[in-house]
């Protein structure tokens, strides 16, 4: 398996509350898996804190372009509120 770890901005659209396509370097891929949800936690929390707050980051999905390759990305939301790609897992 090959991880690529980038932060280069991708093009992601939605179909209600969840990424349904994306564009990255040009190739138009369609989401052919449920996308989950990724969280940040605090690395350091009280021990009487059961629940730590979780901020919303990105999605981690499966995507399949138009004759059939297959890979596995993360897309994070930057600090200008884009989409960047985090990591690509072929």
């Amino acid at each position: 398996m090959n991880i690529s770890t980038t932060r280069s901005d991708v093009a992601l659209w939605f179909a209600g509350e969840a990424p349904d396509r994306l564009v990255h370097d040009g190739v138009r891929y369609r989401v052919t898996d449920m996308p989950t949800k990724l969280y940040d936690e605090p690395m350091f929390t009280h021990e009487l804190i059961t629940h730590p707050p979780r901020q919303f980051v990105g999605w981690r999905f499966q995507a399949t372009d138009g004759v059939g390759t297959t890979h596995m990305f993360e897309v994070l939301r930057d600090a200008a509120g884009r989409w960047v790609l985090g990591r690509v897992y072929d």
